[in-house]
């Protein structure tokens, strides 16, 4: 059952995504996590920057000789440390509030996953959180409480284009795992001469997968250069990707920003793959149809345009696309009554 968090929650949700958005806009070397020290070489001064990693190891980067210029560039950094120390302070205080006024918040190794991945770039070089994660995370935002078990896994399903117009930086997704030390191994592939798409937590469930878009009878995975790392082809899976939002990740781990899928296109892609599982699939296929009603149900209320438009967008992908989804609206019409609503709304917008 859908239960409704406080008027006040949406407005501090919202607050909090345009606090995350500005810092991560001016993001710089002083948004880091460590001090500067130095060393004596040879009788001249040398600045290094030491920090840890995820994993908490130290480490240290060399940065130069000690110049005056030098020394004016790291008196700026100390002062922008600050600045950006305090707003991080000001998103957690807010945070915070979230969670006391019913906000739902992440698993503490999931937050601590999704900070590290952020981190490291994958999000602003096109990375998106879907699956059950990114629909836990769309309930903060609709301003509403899911039941856990319409959302309860222990999959981060990342989704990525191939190619996208950006510069050369990476995020190397393998290596940051890697340095969280929790454990992270890659899972290996039915086929060995394929290389994994999947990273597993020996002895625990929590694991990560690589998805981008791929065409019929596409299986092999595909490598993507600046994730260094494969994912695996899914079908249908740009239609969910397209129009994707910033979002806040609240854990016991921190505020971390990431990126999701619009609620109406999540609802639809939902639908839409539900009609492509096979019969040993069918628990999963219903977790889909459940989480597009619940979606169906809030959006009818709140932001009944949105279901119209994400549904005439998907009606463009074609006929096959049109006929799975109205196929999937038939079956939550019958086990979702309190859906009915966002359900006609879809249909006619597919219609029209």
């Amino acid at each position: 059952m859908i239960s409704r968090l406080p008027v006040d929650v949406l407005t501090l949700h919202a607050e909090l995504v345009a606090m995350l958005v500005a810092l991560e806009g001016d993001r710089s070397w002083s948004h880091l996590s460590g001090s500067f020290s130095t060393k004596t070489v040879a009788g001249h001064q040398y600045l290094y920057f030491q920090y840890s990693d995820p994993g908490g190891h130290r480490r240290q980067l060399a940065i130069g000789r000690q110049t005056d210029a030098l020394r004016k560039i790291l008196r700026r950094q100390q002062t922008d440390r600050t600045a950006v120390e305090q707003e991080r302070a000001a998103i957690e205080r807010l945070a915070e509030l979230l969670r006391v006024g019913g906000a739902s918040t992440l698993p503490h190794a999931v937050g601590r996953v999704l900070r590290a991945l952020a981190d490291a770039a994958l999000f602003r070089l096109g990375g998106v959180l879907v699956g059950s994660y990114a629909f836990f995370l769309l309930g903060n935002l609709l301003g509403v409480h899911w039941p856990e078990a319409a959302w309860r896994t222990q999959d981060v399903d990342l989704a990525s284009h191939v190619q996208i117009a950006t510069t050369t930086a990476t995020a190397d997704v393998p290596a940051t795992l890697s340095s969280l030390q929790m454990g992270f191994v890659p899972v290996p592939q039915l086929d060995p001469r394929h290389p994994s798409t999947s990273f597993k937590v020996r002895g625990k469930e929590l694991r990560v997968d690589l998805l981008t878009p791929g065409r019929d009878g596409q299986d092999a995975p595909v490598f993507i250069p600046r994730l260094q790392a494969a994912a695996a082809p899914i079908k249908y899976l740009s239609l969910l990707m397209d129009e994707a939002q910033p979002a806040p990740a609240i854990s016991g781990r921190g505020t971390t920003l990431v990126v999701v899928p619009t609620p109406a296109r999540f609802a639809l892609h939902k639908l839409l793959v539900s009609q492509t599982r096979s019969l040993v699939q069918q628990t999963r296929s219903g977790k889909e149809l459940q989480q597009a009603a619940l979606l169906l149900e809030v959006l009818a209320e709140d932001r009944p345009t949105d279901i119209e438009v994400a549904a005439r967008g998907f009606a463009k992908a074609g006929p096959a696309v049109t006929s799975k989804v109205l196929r999937a609206l038939a079956t939550v019409e019958r086990r979702s009554p309190d859906a009915a609503a966002g359900v006609e709304l879809a249909r006619a917008a597919l219609h029209s």
